[in-house]
């Protein structure tokens, strides 16, 4: 999945959080952050710190890459 926007990455997250069966209290509680900011994340607020969606794309067996363009 190429990711262009918070909202791509959001979108990441909650795909395979429901591929694996987790709840977001249950992911929130796994990766140390509030339900709050896990819902902000998964909706693609702007504001989310990437720290954290990294943590989060960690923790769930996600990768991203950063690439150039042709």
């Amino acid at each position: 999945m190429q990711v262009f926007t918070p909202s791509d990455i959001g979108i990441a997250i909650r795909l395979r959080r429901q591929e694996l069966g987790l709840t977001q209290i249950e992911l929130a509680e796994r990766v140390g952050v509030g339900i709050t900011y896990l819902s902000n994340i998964e909706n693609g607020k702007e504001t989310a710190e990437i720290g954290k969606a990294l943590h989060i794309l960690s923790m769930l067996g996600l990768n991203m890459y950063v690439e150039e363009r042709v």
